[in-house]
């Protein structure tokens, strides 16, 4: 005798199995409470369902639908693959790109619960957060990421058939070792298009060929020492605009060498590093966000009827893995899970806004009590990067809960000492101290161009400032400048200095290539 199991009145779906009927009445009864409810801003969603290969993929070519080519991609495939085979890691239910239509992937191994959990914290929560804060806002062009990207991979096939593969790669294995440091750090004048950008290339190629007169190549080159004489140190930045922190950008504009294409490459990769550098400041921001909203959203499903109890013990222990923060002498430690964090800031904002205590009053006097907490949430999420959002909303209260305190660790002393606990002065500190721990400035060496004398010997200087006392590693210093070389074409020197005393702490120098991208 077979039974036949029916879906109980009311429920958007029973069981684990999932189909795109399903799909899309969990869309839309998420879609509504995410909108009408939590009063989230999205773009327009586009949600596909991928396979295991497909999210190794993505994951190689670092989430991005569309890339171009290059070695380095291929092995990361080729790592991740190996280790997700052998079971030593999983893969990420979701991937989400910052686009406008924002693309979600969701596994096809997915149960349905699982996509709707995915759907709601990655279509909506991540979504919200791609849309309104302000980093993104100032950095990130959602709309033509895409168009760029086909741009991109397109412009360097061309270059690959055109110089050669093992010339487009040796100019890719440069921008990609100064990635980090070719990102603006503060706002310009006017916000990135990347759909004008592919526009100006090509007005760029057209006037360099319209305006090329081969007569320049008969005109004869200066005799020796009859170079114009050298300028001052203060006209020489005035000139190049020095300070530069932005190498890949110096490079692009100025290295006398290069030629066309190789500065619209370091372009195009200078152009990505920027669309990522809001995702570096806000991970903690981000990744809370998408796990109040899909926590929020899941339980008012339940609460309306439409998942069942069996659903929502499902999402309950996928949320508590995720959020789960083992403790520091537990060998799963490696740091503060920020999806645990940014999750326990968002709840506590939530309860300080509505159900505050005397001492959040004296903490917090402009958000006590004002009693709208998503309300709150959209503020902060809009307004805030790591940082600031730490150093502005952790609580006693939630310091308490999570058990922080501060330890400081001297390489010259064989003690740990703790160095701030549970009382007004340590909460202010440690509030302090972990917010330093989401500052780039302080994560990434300080790294900077501050000469180069171009009518003399066109060596580059650049300078890294030293603020914590750790040097750069000899191996690494050294290969990053051959690469800064191989651009320049000259002598590149190093020079790090203490920020404090001014200091000359080490020096790295590397020779002028032989030639260009020996």
């Amino acid at each position: 005798m077979t039974t036949v199991l029916s879906k109980p009145a009311g429920l958007l779906y029973d069981g684990a199995d999932w189909d795109y009927d399903k799909i899309k009445r969990v869309y839309d009864a998420v879609e509504d409470i995410a909108v009408n409810d939590m009063g989230l801003n999205v773009y327009p969603n586009q949600i596909e369902v991928i396979t295991a290969e497909q999210m190794l993929d993505a994951y190689s070519s670092i989430g991005m639908p569309l890339m171009y080519r290059h070695w380095s991609f291929g092995k990361h495939f080729a790592r991740d693959e190996m280790l997700y085979r052998k079971g030593y890691r999983g893969l990420a239910y979701e991937i989400v790109i910052n686009s406008s239509p924002c693309i979600s992937y969701i596994m096809e191994e997915n149960t349905m619960t699982m996509q709707t959990l995915v759907i709601a914290h990655a279509a909506f929560g991540h979504n919200h957060f791609f849309k309104n804060n302000q980093l993104f806002q100032q950095w990130t062009d959602a709309k033509g990421i895409l168009d760029y990207l086909e741009f991109a991979k397109s412009y360097i096939g061309q270059c690959e058939e055109r110089y050669g593969l093992a010339a487009v790669e040796r100019v890719l294995d440069a921008a990609h070792a100064l990635m980090t440091q070719g990102v603006h750090k503060y706002p310009k004048k006017r916000p990135l298009d990347l759909r004008e950008e592919r526009r100006r290339e090509q007005n760029r190629q057209q006037y360099e060929e319209e305006t090329f007169n081969d007569l320049w190549r008969t005109v004869p080159k200066p005799a020796a020492g009859g170079r114009p004489p050298s300028r001052t140190l203060s006209e020489r930045k005035k000139l190049l605009g020095l300070p530069e922190e932005n190498i890949l950008y110096f490079l692009e504009k100025k290295a006398p060498r290069l030629e066309h294409w190789q500065r619209e490459i370091l372009r195009i990769v200078r152009h990505i590093a920027q669309y990522f550098y809001p995702q570096k400041q806000t991970k903690l921001m981000n990744e809370g966000c998408a796990t109040y909203t899909h926590y929020t959203i899941m339980n008012r499903l339940h609460q309306k009827g439409l998942i069942s109890d069996g659903a929502m013990l499902e999402f309950l222990h996928s949320h508590t893995s995720v959020v789960f923060q083992p403790d520091f002498d537990d060998q799963r430690f490696s740091g503060i899970n920020p999806y645990a964090l940014g999750f326990a800031m968002m709840q506590d904002i939530q309860r300080i806004a509505e159900n505050p205590t005397d001492e959040d009053r004296e903490w917090f006097p402009d958000l006590a009590g004002r009693g709208d907490g998503i309300g709150a949430l959209r503020d902060a999420w809009a307004n805030f990067r790591d940082e600031s959002f730490v150093l502005q909303y952790l609580s006693p209260h939630l310091m308490r809960t999570m058990k922080l305190f501060a330890v400081r660790d001297d390489a010259e002393d064989p003690n740990l000492i703790v160095e701030h606990i549970h009382n007004e002065r340590g909460y202010r500190n440690l509030r302090r101290m972990l917010a330093r721990q989401y500052d780039l400035a302080y994560l990434e060496p300080d790294i900077q161009i501050v000469d180069v004398d171009l009518a003399g010997d066109r060596k580059l200087i650049l300078h890294h400032r030293v603020t914590n006392g750790v040097l750069l590693d000899e191996n690494d210093a050294k290969a990053v400048l051959r690469h800064i070389a191989n651009l320049w074409g000259y002598e590149v020197q190093l020079v790090e200095v203490s920020a404090v005393s001014e200091a000359i702490l080490k020096e790295h120098a590397v020779t002028a290539p032989s030639a260009l991208f020996a």
